[in-house]
């Protein structure tokens, strides 16, 4: 479903400070000093471009490589791996030292440090960054609650816009004269997702693809905001944090985010119909119907829950 709409125990919603922070450290600081790091990088997150490569044939000579490689190369390309692996964490490193310590190891020489002190630094480390994230995030959940209601409390007063006893603003961009939906329903959708300073984080029209999910399985202010709808309306959702992601949001979004949708409701789904799976995760993100790189939509639609 579009990242951002969904709920539920989605990759996004579900992953918590430590989970990231093991993942990160990892990433940056265990795989970066191993010689399979550059393999691993490059094969979680291979060129767009890159063709698939299918297996050889028993007996069959080894085709030459798609291009020429040498030594400099492939150090070139471990490198890039590497340094894209400890980006999150440069300020905090000494590059040369980094250096040092990855080419004592590759020799097998005596490092700086010894197997049970790196650990010891390592799990330190861990929970340095962990404190600083819980912080930034604290920071960033609490002017984001701020700027939304103030968001909210102004826009209510806009011409068009309506309120619903929940705190969901909508506004009417095009009625249409179909049926509405059930919250058991499951409906087909197009969509585009923004925060409240206009940066989009999800979209079915960016995908070329529209989404659909069950209106029980996304963010509170979608389901809410589609059972108003008929299908062939068009409406813009203004959606409070409490009725989208919350403080969980995907990264993109950001914790307590109010959110805005404009949602085209396409049709409503029969129960014999087999629904193409929207790409992405949920839709968008706080979705319970992107974000989300996941974002119920998004995982339930960006604005589902």
């Amino acid at each position: 479903m579009p990242a951002g709409i969904q709920t539920g125990n989605n990759t996004y919603e579900s992953s918590g400070v430590d989970i990231d922070m093991t993942r990160f450290v990892q990433k940056s600081l265990v795989a970066a000093l191993a010689a399979s790091f550059a393999v691993g990088a490059f094969a979680a997150d291979p060129p767009k471009t890159a063709p698939a490569i299918a297996p050889a044939k028993p007996g069959a000579a080894a085709a030459a490589p798609a291009v020429p490689i040498d030594k400099n190369k492939v150090s070139t390309m471990v490198g890039m791996d590497i340094g894209r692996g400890l980006t999150q964490i440069k300020d905090d490193i000494d590059i040369k030292i980094v250096e040092q310590a990855l080419e004592a190891t590759l020799k097998g020489e005596k490092t700086a440090l010894t197997t049970d002190e790196a650990l010891q630094v390592r799990q330190a480390f861990m929970q340095q960054m962990q404190t600083k994230r819980v912080a930034e995030q604290k920071v960033a959940a609490d002017k984001n609650k701020s700027d939304g209601a103030e968001f909210m409390a102004k826009n209510k007063s806009k011409a068009g816009v309506k309120t619903t006893a929940s705190g969901l603003q909508y506004e009417v961009e095009k009625e249409g004269t179909g049926a509405k939906p059930k919250a058991t329903d499951t409906v087909k959708v197009n969509y585009l997702g923004t925060k409240i300073d206009g940066t989009k984080f999800d979209s079915s029209y960016d995908r070329g693809q529209p989404a659909t999910f069950p209106l029980n399985g996304v963010i509170k202010g979608w389901s809410e905001g589609l059972q108003l709808m008929t299908v062939g309306s068009k409406y813009k959702l203004y959606v409070p944090a409490d009725l989208a992601y919350g403080e969980n949001a995907p990264g993109p979004i950001g914790p307590n985010a109010t959110l805005i949708f404009e949602v085209e409701l396409l049709d409503i789904e029969k129960p014999s119909d087999k629904p193409a799976a929207a790409p992405g995760a949920k839709p968008a993100a706080g979705a319970k119907p992107a974000a989300a790189t996941a974002p119920k939509p998004a995982a339930k639609p960006a604005g589902t829950k």
